[in-house]
């Protein structure tokens, strides 16, 4: 039988997303550092598998960017609450590579109104989702590349060496708020590069080891959503 967390895109119940968790990334879009780790929530029902699509909504400029390009994922295996940085690696069932696509122009709107950007970020594929990595097969998760292309042009090649919070800081600073439970995804930031995606573009993500070797890919189709929500400036 599959595990919860192996099966986490079906049987997983939320999504932590850490924001600015790249200085260079918080640096591109004036954006202060910060001094713990902060995050917010994502449904489940926005993960799009590899090889699915992107639907915009209407009216939406959609953008890879803050808190939103190619990201690595950390899948939860073992629950729990107030975990200490020290046990934090024995709650990693494996890894996974993501993208967590923004309604950049809805996100400013309700940010200047001083209201929750929940819809910004939780449009049903606003999450494509790479396949799961056991954490055995991956070494040191603090020393990976991420890169994303859109249409074969490089638009990120980063590496999570260059994190702020390391994995134990963010699973010890989620756990002190709200329990974890197995089959989790936490989505730990993103190196900087931004950029609008829009219907028509398809774009390839690469998660490789510190010798170059692909651990895993993701790519996504963009399309025009038919229906649903149309964005009102």
């Amino acid at each position: 039988m599959t595990s919860v967390a192996a099966a986490f895109v079906q049987r997983g119940k939320k999504i932590v997303a850490i924001g600015r968790n790249y200085a260079a990334h918080a640096k591109e879009l004036n954006n202060a550092t910060p001094k713990e780790p902060f995050f917010f929530l994502k449904p489940t029902t926005s993960y799009v598998k590899s090889g699915g699509r992107v639907e915009i909504p209407r009216g939406i400029i959609a953008h890879h960017e803050d808190p939103g390009p190619v990201e690595l994922g950390l899948v939860i295996g073992k629950g729990g609450r107030d975990i200490p940085q020290a046990s934090a690696a024995a709650h990693v069932a494996g890894y996974t590579l993501a993208v967590d696509m923004t309604a950049r122009n809805l996100q400013d709107k309700v940010k200047k109104a001083g209201l929750p950007w929940s819809a910004a970020k939780g449009f049903d594929t606003f999450t494509p989702i790479g396949p799961f990595i056991p954490k055995t097969t991956v070494t040191d998760p603090h020393a990976l590349r991420l890169s994303l292309k859109i249409n074969g042009v490089t638009k990120q090649d980063g590496t999570t060496s260059d994190m702020i919070f390391r994995i134990p800081r963010l699973i010890e600073h989620i756990s002190s708020i709200m329990t974890l439970e197995e089959g989790d995804l936490i989505l730990t930031g993103t190196p900087e590069g931004v950029g609008q995606v829009v219907p028509g573009d398809k774009v390839e993500c690469l998660l490789a080891d510190s010798n170059g070797e692909e651990l895993a890919s993701l790519d996504f189709s963009v399309a025009a959503r038919e229906g649903g929500y149309e964005f009102q400036a």
